[in-house]
């Protein structure tokens, strides 16, 4: 608990400062057509793609992206992690990553988004591994202020461990009243010669889910808090493992600006 509470101070404080940085750099970026953003969070447990990344602890993350007026972007994105024993030497999550979007000519005007993301581990460099991603976004889908993203995201050395490896992703969000949303996603990872379970079954596949609430703060532009059960149908056996793929409830507090 004390932890938590430490990371949390710092991450106020990193927001506030980040926040200050950024309001005095946003003239000049705007005049060559740039534009600055960045994410700070705490969440209960980082799921990824439905699998803890912190032994079920909390995690502080955050994250920054320059981006061009021609649909051009770059950034990175951070967390602590926690993998036990099963890689003791990383601690921490350092992505950069870089990509191209674009609003697509057709009805409904849906954003077409690609790009490449790296997983580094800056004390475990045999885990670093490279991902192509492609994101079709579309609005107004069911009704008005709700959206629906399709991905579809693919390496060729899963985990550091030279496998073909693919996810599918299906997100949708939808707003409530009084700043209320929900959230709902389905995902499907295949890896080749790689066993998600923990007892000989030689699963090389799984079906990962999230279904939540989300609330937008109206009082503070950017803050938002979400709550959401996430789990995997992963055969799993063995502790820890088995409670950081079955289905548990995360709370995230994120701040956007």
């Amino acid at each position: 608990m004390m932890k938590f509470a430490c990371k949390a101070i710092a991450l106020s404080i990193f927001a506030v400062t980040s926040t200050f940085a950024m309001a005095e750099e946003a003239n000049t970026l705007s005049q060559n057509g740039l534009t600055f953003s960045g994410t700070a969070a705490l969440t209960t447990d980082y799921r990824y793609r439905g699998v803890t990344q912190t032994e079920n602890d909390a995690a502080v993350q955050g994250g920054f992206a320059l981006t061009h007026s021609s649909g051009l972007y770059a950034g990175v994105w951070g967390s602590n992690v926690n993998f036990g024993d099963v890689n003791p030497k990383a601690h921490l999550e350092l992505d950069p990553y870089v990509g191209y979007a674009t609003e697509l000519p057709f009805a409904g005007k849906p954003t077409l988004d690609v790009g490449l993301w790296y997983y580094g581990y800056p004390s475990s460099s045999d885990s670093n591994w490279l991902e192509l991603y492609a994101k079709l976004g579309f609005k107004e889908v069911v009704t008005s202020g709700d959206s629906f993203l399709a991905s579809i995201n693919y390496t060729n050395d899963f985990v550091g461990l030279s496998e073909d490896a693919w996810y599918l992703n299906a997100t949708y969000n939808v707003p409530f009243a009084a700043g209320f949303g929900g959230v709902a996603s389905v995902g499907y990872t295949k890896a080749d010669d790689y066993d998600f379970s923990d007892n000989g079954s030689e699963d090389d596949n799984y079906v990962d889910w999230k279904v939540g609430v989300t609330y937008s703060v109206k009082s503070v532009p950017g803050l938002s808090a979400e709550l959401a059960a996430v789990g995997t149908n992963i055969d799993a056996n063995a502790q820890p493992y088995k409670r950081g793929v079955e289905t548990g409830a995360v709370f995230t507090l994120n701040k956007t600006f």
